[in-house]
């Protein structure tokens, strides 16, 4: 959904995306069709509205596509990314704080990080060999840095990655003088199987980070750092439901509900 509600887009094996408005009372309005993929395409991600009515899409067939509405409901092209040799499977746009930024993890095994000039050009650092046998899921760190709100002052930006492989591992970034570079030792392991989907929680300035985990072995794992440079801890689940947990004052995890399959 973007932003306000009001839209939905569709990513499908059909190599399009479908933009759907949806009303109030349940009714919905089919408002595009984009066509460029030609592939599956995996993921689709909305961009801030900051930056204007955008979209970004990430495909089987190697390529990440920044689409842009000029008119109502008239979508284009705005730029196409051929970096990739293989399906480029994840894509997430970083916090609005740090700017237009996109993150792309493919089955390559590389990160592209695609960051936008103000001349209308495009910005990228790349993590090479982040899991050489693919990169299935990233997601963007808050920009809030962990004990902003209970420390003294507010910091710079944080600009972090969490992303998960077919190793079974999931692995921190950070951005470094311009390079991404390992922000965690080791690697991120309690899986046994592919990590399908990692998702960086908001931390709200909170003193910690967060980080979910979901993989092909039928658990989710949370790791928790209580603050920077400290190493992870981790929680695991996983029993064939779809659940909804919440962390309790204490910091143990419980479970809310349960949607049975």
């Amino acid at each position: 959904m973007d932003y306000y509600g009001k839209r939905v887009a569709t990513a499908s094996s059909d190599a399009t995306i479908k933009i759907i408005g949806v009303g109030n009372n349940s009714t919905s309005q089919h408002l595009a069709t984009l066509t460029g993929h030609q592939g599956p395409v995996w993921q689709v991600a909305w961009a801030h509205p900051k930056f204007g009515s955008m979209l970004a899409s990430c495909s089987y067939d190697g390529r990440v596509i920044i689409w842009k509405e000029g008119n109502q409901s008239d979508w284009s092209q705005a730029h196409v990314f051929t970096d990739h040799k293989s399906s480029v499977n994840s894509i997430a746009w970083a916090p609005h704080e740090l700017g237009l930024c996109l993150a792309c993890g493919s089955s390559d095994g590389n990160i592209s990080v695609y960051t936008a000039r103000s001349d209308g050009g495009w910005d990228t650092t790349k993590i090479d060999q982040a899991h050489p046998v693919g990169v299935t899921s990233v997601s963007w760190a808050p920009s809030m840095a962990p004990g902003a709100l209970v420390g003294s002052g507010l910091l710079d930006p944080v600009q972090k990655l969490a992303s998960g492989g077919c190793d079974n591992t999931v692995k921190v970034w950070k951005l470094y003088n311009g390079n991404w570079k390992m922000d965690c030792f080791p690697a991120l392991q309690m899986h046994s199987d592919w990590v399908r989907d990692v998702a960086w929680a908001p931390n709200l300035g909170l003193p910690k980070s967060t980080i979910a985990s979901a993989s092909q072995d039928g658990t989710v794992v949370i790791w928790t750092a209580a603050k920077e440079s400290d190493q992870w801890e981790a929680v695991a689940s996983g029993d064939n439901n779809v659940t909804l947990w919440k962390e309790a004052v204490d910091g143990e995890w419980q479970e809310v509900t349960t949607v049975d399959q």
